[in-house]
């Protein structure tokens, strides 16, 4: 199918605001690969195409829905939404459990189409990333020609369709692909971003959820448009700094919330965390520790990945009747170890549940980050040397055969699917530093990392 060319608003004069320090028009692509889970699920069998699939586990399981393919959300169908309820609103339905990994495999090559077209790439998810293309016209051509070019050999190189989204911020790039969906490409040119904006509703603003969308329908904002009538200073009375940024936003600019920074820049993760919902409710010690140490597992595989050392470390733990309890510690030295993290989760669930209580989730954070760890213990030094070994002998083996082919012999019992989600270890670009990047987008053979 071809892509949709939705770029018929006239030329018109460029705003100071669109121009770069350098005098370039500043040109964003917001690339997002169309229904990503269940498109790459078709390829490995063309038997679901065309039909209701939901990814993210079975339909008689406590699980969410990670993604629905076209066909399902006609009938309401979504992201997130219990298993249970996708099954009852659309019975027809196939459902799959997912395959991260094979969906890590399709970031990369996603990551490496886009890294053709600029260097300045970010991975906003698994399966959207934004692209930087001011100055670029030369090499790629205007910036619509250049979209329909990325838009071929995406599908060309990956057999996945991708909507693309041109502007010039972050916000209007996002919003504008998301009008494009499915398989188009939208270009707003430059001065037409509030034009563009005024006729959707407010919920199409990112960062606006259903708590502030009620509270803008309360005050006779539904639309766009409406909002950006409204004065600065009354949206400051009424939303403090985030009624500002919501004044910028309407105009379609890059004003506070996931848009502070330039695309492709390092941002460090405030924390990292894992959680699981078990299907039937427990109060089997050995399987509650057995799943905190596999928990423990992969949060610690992605501070590595990241090449993180973590200081603070919580435990989320919810009983049957939802009640939850959060339980935190602060290490003495920051650690990436399996062992060590799970020791201090293992110490503060032995504090805090109630015997014979039945547990519905269990949840490993660690946050408080640090690069590089402080000086460590002469004596423990040979210890703590093994095991970082030994990891990062694991770690190499999970990157070649996947995350559940090396597991700690504490965990085993804790064995359990890996959750379908946008945001696995181990996007393309991150966690890794950018020399161990080569042209390829794929993490060079020789590389000492250890993640």
């Amino acid at each position: 199918m071809a892509a949709a060319d939705h770029s018929a608003l006239p030329q018109s004069a460029v705003p100071p605001s669109g121009l770069t320090r350098t005098g370039f028009v500043r040109t964003i692509f917001h690339v997002d690969m169309d229904a990503f889970f269940v498109s790459v699920e078709e390829l490995y069998d063309p038997s679901l195409k065309g039909k209701a699939v939901v990814v993210g586990g079975q339909r008689d399981e406590r699980g969410v829905v990670s993604a629905a393919s076209y066909e399902a959300r006609k009938f309401g169908v979504h992201s997130a939404m219990p298993l249970r309820t996708a099954a009852k609103m659309c019975a027809h339905a196939i459902f799959v459990n997912g395959h991260p990994e094979r969906y890590r495999e399709f970031s990369e090559k996603v990551y490496k189409v886009l890294g053709t077209f600029s260097p300045q790439v970010e991975m906003a998810s698994i399966d959207e990333a934004y692209l930087d293309m001011t100055g670029t016209e030369r090499l790629h051509g205007p910036p619509l020609k250049c979209a329909h070019a990325l838009h071929e050999r995406m599908k060309a190189e990956t057999r996945l369709n991708c909507s693309v989204g041109i502007g010039t911020s972050r916000l209007i790039a996002k919003v504008s692909s998301a009008q494009a969906k499915p398989n188009g490409v939208l270009y707003i040119v430059p001065g037409q971003e509030a034009k563009f904006l005024a006729p959707l509703d407010v919920r199409e603003i990112p960062g606006v959820g259903k708590v502030m969308e009620s509270h803008l329908h309360a005050l006779g904002i539904k639309k766009v448009g409406d909002l950006a009538r409204l004065e600065e200073s009354e949206l400051e009375d009424r939303f403090g700094k985030w009624g500002l940024a919501l004044a910028g936003k309407s105009r379609g600019q890059d004003a506070g919330g996931w848009f502070d920074n330039e695309v492709g820049a390092d941002l460090d993760a405030k924390s990292i965390s894992h959680e699981h919902t078990y299907n039937e409710d427990t109060a089997d010690v050995n399987q509650l520790e057995a799943t905190l140490m596999r928990l423990s597992e992969m949060v610690c595989r992605r501070l590595r990945e990241a090449n993180f050392y973590a200081r603070t470390v919580q435990l989320k733990l919810r009983y049957k009747d939802f009640t939850t309890i959060t339980r935190a510690h602060t290490l003495t030295s920051p650690t990436q170890l399996d062992t060590e993290i799970f020791e201090q989760i293992r110490m503060l669930f032995r504090k805090n549940w109630k015997k014979g209580m039945q547990v519905r989730l269990l949840g490993v954070q660690t946050s408080h980050f640090a690069e590089q760890p402080e000086q460590i213990n002469l004596l423990e030094s040979t210890r703590q040397q093994r095991w970082k070994d030994a990891l990062a002998a694991a770690d190499k083996l999970r990157d070649k055969y996947g995350e559940s082919s090396v597991k700690l012999a504490a965990g085993m019992r804790g064995t359990f699917r890996e959750r379908t989600h946008e945001n696995p270890a181990s996007l393309p670009g991150k966690g890794k530093s950018k020399a161990e990047w080569d042209k390829t987008g794929s993490a060079k053979p020789d590389s000492s990392k250890s993640g």
